[in-house]
């Protein structure tokens, strides 16, 4: 029988929970990757292999992986670096399995990449060239966070062609494998003064493309919630409803091209679901109007944050919606967010959440 599986990274490790069939019953494993920070872990359908990106404070970044689902794991970091005049690497940040290779988002600002199931690496572009990448690397302009390439989009059908989004920079689309780059952040706004280039300078926390309409995408912003009808070469905004503009996680249904999901969280410095009370919210009609989703989620004394890859949806025929808090709670929904239970508890910081159909 098929089983559901989250990949849990966490501050000190991933962690892996498997489902009893039915989405009902979990069981937890871990930690693994003995104990490193892991900013992101994702499954390769292709070739059954769970990849971690990680870095720690005395041993660098590098990537794990487990060809066995979590039984045994080895890591590499073997090209996984800059010349000595390059800029300096501190962190993987985002991984992305798709056509039969593994991409790497990188800070500082680079895409790295493997074609041998992750022994081995190579760079693929630090998107020189682009407008702001003159100054994105420099560590008095740098956004909070640091993470370089927070988000790699790959398109379904042409490996050459995907999306990258540089931290408190914005979206860049690429058609010719890195090659060449364009900013694709028409329609966005921003709270801060612009920069020179007024095609940059936008804060996109996370980003998704419907998997029935490749032209639909949605994202979360630091400043607001969009909606694109043509591939992302134009945004509209569709905030109006939610009880806040900022927040990270988001999700983007797998059969319904106008139902997508997002955490609100309050804007300031706490960054946690307003009021102490958590919820997802919910559009069905492409942002015109939004459903808040609280069915079995605390609702007091409940500060919890979730981070950009801290939310993740199934394919099933009614969609599994699951989330990681900063706290280190998961929470899961069998019915498409309209109820939910805890299936996890103090574990670790989770940075995200990734779910994959296994058998």
């Amino acid at each position: 029988m098929p089983k559901t599986v989250l990949l849990v990274g966490t501050r000190k490790g991933c962690f892996i929970l498997e489902d009893d069939g039915e989405r009902r019953h979990w069981r937890l494993r871990g930690p693994f990757c003995e104990g490193w920070p892991v900013y992101h872990a994702v499954y390769d359908p292709e070739s059954g292999t769970i990849y971690a990106a990680a870095a720690s404070e005395w041993h660098g970044a590098a990537v794990w992986r487990s060809r066995d689902l979590g039984e045994s794991w080895t890591l590499s970091s073997e090209g996984i670096e800059y010349s000595d005049e390059g800029p300096k690497l501190s962190k993987v940040s985002s991984l992305t399995a798709a056509h039969g290779r593994v991409l790497v988002g990188a800070e500082a600002v680079g895409i790295f990449e493997s074609k041998d199931g992750g022994e081995t690496f190579s760079l693929l572009s630090t998107l020189d060239g682009v407008p702001g990448s003159e100054g994105w690397n420099d560590p008095a302009q740098q956004p909070p966070g640091h993470l370089g390439i927070s988000w790699t989009l790959p398109s379904p059908d042409d490996p050459a062609h995907f999306w990258a989004i540089v931290q408190g920079v914005g979206i860049f689309e690429t058609t010719d494998d890195g090659a060449s780059w364009t900013p694709r952040n028409k329609g966005l706004r921003r709270d801060w003064p612009p920069p020179p280039n007024e095609e940059i300078g936008f804060c996109v926390h996370s980003l998704g493309m419907s998997p029935v309409d490749p032209s639909r995408f949605f994202q979360q912003n630091h400043v607001g919630v969009h909606r694109s009808d043509d591939g992302g070469r134009s945004w509209t905004e569709i905030t109006e409803g939610l009880p806040s503009e900022f927040g990270f996680a988001s999700a983007v249904h797998p059969h319904d091209r106008d139902t997508f999901y997002v955490v609100p969280l309050d804007g300031g410095h706490g960054r946690v679901m307003p009021d102490g009370q958590a919820a997802v919210w919910r559009t069905r009609d492409a942002g015109s109007s939004w459903h808040r989703l609280d069915d079995g989620l605390p609702q007091r004394d409940a500060h919890l944050g979730v981070l950009r890859k801290g939310m993740t949806i199934d394919a099933q025929d009614v969609p599994g919606l699951y989330f990681g808090t900063s706290t280190g709670q998961v929470f899961a929904s069998a019915d498409e967010g309209d109820s939910w239970s805890e299936i996890a508890s103090y574990l670790p910081a989770i940075s995200s959440v990734e779910v994959a159909t296994v058998g």
